[in-house]
């Protein structure tokens, strides 16, 4: 599938830097050593967001597992044969969720092939983690093609578990790895401190845990790359096929792990147009890729892909305002906030916030602006194939009725938790399905 030039996909360059090889380093410190600068062209995320540092874009897109893991720590057809005929099942006795290669203790498939068996017990752990993790979006996947189904749940498996990383108390595993300990993490880590010129925002220990199993996750993602192995992990043996299949920029995945390290190093905003770039992160990319995978029939259809990761981002925000606040994180953008008389400890006191005079007119203004990404948002499901069209229009039609509670109550989101029924959900997912299934142009 391929519907013109991907190179538009943002307004970033299309390469700003050369890989050396990889092998493993002699020197830890070759790790940030391992890439050349060919130009610091301003590179933006997203249409509206601010330029980022591009030695920090450079950094991170140089993560490859080296190619003295895949010899060391690796497993053939031969030897799976000879340790273990069977795989077992992606749910336990108790109904727990398991990894179908738990007992793989290796990094590494190293066959060009992985067999059928391997990949389907993959996919199956991928959809089995989106049931239990994502009911509400899953709903909105069974309805696709066996094919863009299996590959929607691998990607979101993904992106499920680098959150799970980041802002959860999920451990990725990665078979021999010393994790905080190891060497090319470390490197890793100073030079990200260095050039994000700011500290963690978090407690010690836990960044540095968290962002030693962000860059094993990046290590696994370079893998889905590769021609000549795999990773055992099923997330990222499932993922590599989705991206097989639809030509997928590793760019949009990498940009995904690091609005992950990024909610280590900021938990504030001051422009709207710096909180732009971390959702279009988190969320534009998610819209970018799926469309990869749905299809879609004019280049104008990423332009709207990246406004409805915008629009479902925007309404997470304000509708957790009060759950954020609880963590010491504010999303707002405090230079709008100013604008209306609203202080960070206002926004940190939570319910008391819906007293202060300028809130409801800051919500007011903030859902006028989340509209337009709305409209736009919207705008892509005619460019989409009606066998594809029903997730993405389930899902913003979710997002539009939560932010009609939102602005219904006046910004009210501390009361309790903004959310829609499951009759609710039925209902709209029934008219939703109806329209764009077989009614819609």
């Amino acid at each position: 599938m391929d519907f013109g030039a991907r190179d538009s996909i943002s307004q970033a360059p299309p390469s700003i830097l050369t890989r050396m090889s990889s092998t493993a380093h002699s020197n830890p410190a070759d790790f940030v050593e391992e890439f050349i600068l060919i130009e610091d062209e301003p590179i933006r995320k997203g249409g509206e967001g601010t330029v980022v540092n591009p030695r920090m874009e450079q950094l991170r897109a140089a993560v490859e597992l080296t190619g003295e893991a895949v010899r060391v720590a690796s497993i053939t057809a031969l030897e799976l044969a000879t340790e273990s005929a069977h795989f077992m099942g992606v749910v336990g006795r108790k109904g727990e969720l398991r990894n179908p290669f738990e007992h793989l203790d290796a990094v590494i498939w190293e066959e060009a092939e992985v067999p059928d068996e391997m990949l389907q017990a993959a996919y199956a752990y991928c959809e089995e983690l989106t049931k239990r993790e994502a009911g509400n979006f899953y709903h909105s996947f069974k309805y696709l093609p066996k094919e863009k189904k299996q590959a929607i749940c691998a990607y979101y498996a993904f992106c499920r578990r680098a959150d799970d990383i980041a802002d959860g108390d999920y451990r990725d595993v990665f078979p021999g790895g010393l994790g905080v300990k190891d060497p090319e993490a470390i490197a890793y880590r100073r030079e990200l401190e260095e050039l994000a010129l700011s500290k963690p925002v978090i407690e010690r220990s836990e960044f540095e845990d968290k962002l030693a199993q962000l860059f094993f996750f990046r290590k696994k993602l370079s893998t889905a790359y590769s021609d000549d192995f795999s990773s055992t992990d099923p997330i990222f043996m499932a993922l590599k096929d989705t991206i097989q299949r639809y030509d997928i920029p590793r760019e949009l995945l990498d940009d995904m792990i690091s609005g992950m390290e990024d909610d280590l190093f900021t938990n504030r905003y001051r422009t709207f147009e710096e909180l732009y770039s971390y959702c279009y992160r988190v969320a534009s990319t998610v819209g970018l890729i799926c469309i990869e995978i749905y299809s879609y029939n004019s280049p104008v259809a990423r332009d709207f892909a990246e406004a409805w990761g915008i629009f479902m981002q925007l309404t997470n925000i304000i509708r957790d305002v009060a759950e954020d606040a609880e963590r010491g994180r504010i999303y707002l953008p405090l230079d709008d906030l100013e604008r209306f008389g609203i202080s960070e400890e206002d926004v940190l006191s939570g319910r008391e916030l819906l007293n202060h005079p300028g809130w409801k007119p800051y919500v007011k203004e903030y859902c006028k602006r989340l509209k337009t990404y709305k409209e736009k948002a919207f705008k892509l499901l005619p460019l989409l194939p009606k066998n594809s069209r029903y997730s993405p229009a389930a899902m913003s039609a979710f997002y539009s009725s939560i932010l009609r509670r939102i602005e219904k109550s006046g910004g009210d989101v501390f009361t309790e938790r903004i959310k829609l029924s499951k009759a609710e959900k039925l209902t709209l997912a029934a008219g939703v399905y109806l329209r764009h299934r077989f009614f819609s142009f």
